[in-house]
């Protein structure tokens, strides 16, 4: 709160001066040359301010990450995660309404606080597409291990389970190289402790190893057949490999464990779509992914919306722009 009111009483001043200067006897509406002068002074950048308010948003995603429980499964993370944008959705709908204020002859700031408006929608939008390009915090909390628990996934020996607590804390800051040794000593201490597992053939993948990495996702899968984490970063491996065929068959396996998950819809729509050529059938993986996204309300929407832009595109170059829509129609998204 208190930073709405400072930021309250800098546009007011700022207001109040101008008015000064332009007739000291009575209240006055800042003419359309002293509104340019005051914006020009002033150096607004609604650029800019979305990305200060996002980037609070992307700290508070990091200071969650730092301190959640390995195995949080994706709902926990994704409820953090909205909650950290929910946050500053009025701060930067405050800072843009006040802005548009003074370059329109409505001064009227009417401020939308409803979450399931449509108008909050786009504010929170604008910081979760921003968050999904930009922050890695972001990216590192929604790639972690977020299947359910099992008998396996963590250790009860004390050694092995500091050893990959010390991994987590690199992993987190991106050190791969470095967080590869702590997770290679906890599964050398305990070789069923499957999260130091999965975490190990994670920084294999993230330093470039992705045989090892193939290896020992493999290793996990043999302690856990179901596990999540196994299942959905192979095919990346694969194509990360530029084997797309096996990629693909990697997701249909993932898909049998998990039918309906949003990961596996968009990993098929986006190789379909950038690699493979099978711009339809990409369409059509990528708005189910998107439907499940928007559905759980997933900040990876924005990553759908980007590759079903680019096969637009594609397909309206090809003479498909009819077929394009219909695959949208099909799976009730609307383009209005």
């Amino acid at each position: 709160m208190i930073r709405f009111i400072s930021l309250l009483c800098f546009f007011t001043c700022a207001i109040q001066v101008s008015i000064a200067q332009t007739d000291t006897t009575k209240g006055t509406v800042l003419s359309p040359e002293a509104t340019k002068q005051l914006l020009s002074q002033l150096k607004f950048d609604t650029t800019k301010m979305l990305a200060e308010t996002a980037e609070r948003s992307c700290n508070c995603i990091d200071s969650f990450l730092r301190v959640r429980k390995a195995g949080d499964n994706n709902s926990e993370i994704l409820k953090n995660i909205t909650a950290c944008i929910d946050a500053e959705v009025v701060s930067y709908q405050l800072a843009l309404k006040m802005y548009r204020a003074l370059t329109s002859s409505d001064k009227n700031i009417m401020l939308s606080t409803e979450k399931n408006s449509s108008e909050y929608g786009r504010y929170y939008k604008d910081i979760e597409t921003w968050l999904a390009d930009s922050c890695v915090a972001l990216r590192s909390a929604m790639s972690s291990n977020d299947e359910k628990e099992t008998e396996l996934s963590f250790s009860k020996d004390p050694e092995a389970i500091r050893q990959y607590n010390a991994g987590i804390k690199y992993l987190n800051i991106e050190e791969y190289g470095v967080a590869l040794t702590y997770f290679d000593k906890a599964v050398s201490i305990d070789p069923k402790f499957v999260f130091a597992i999965d975490n190990l053939a994670i920084c294999y993948r993230r330093t470039g190893e992705f045989d090892k990495a193939l290896a020992t996702y493999d290793k996990s899968l043999a302690l856990s057949p179901k596990g999540k984490t196994a299942l959905q970063n192979i095919p990346v491996v694969y194509e990360l490999k530029k084997d797309y065929p096996k990629a693909l068959q990697a997701y249909k396996t993932f898909l049998k464990y998990y039918p309906g998950d949003a990961e596996v819809y968009y990993g098929m729509g986006r190789i379909s779509i950038i690699y493979t050529g099978d711009l339809e059938g990409g369409v059509d993986y990528m708005c189910k992914a998107y439907n499940i996204y928007v559905k759980d309300k997933s900040p990876y929407s924005a990553d759908a919306e980007k590759n079903l832009s680019y096969a637009y595109q594609k397909m309206k170059e090809q003479g498909k722009e009819e077929t394009f829509f219909k695959i949208l129609k099909d799976n009730n998204i609307s383009t209005k």
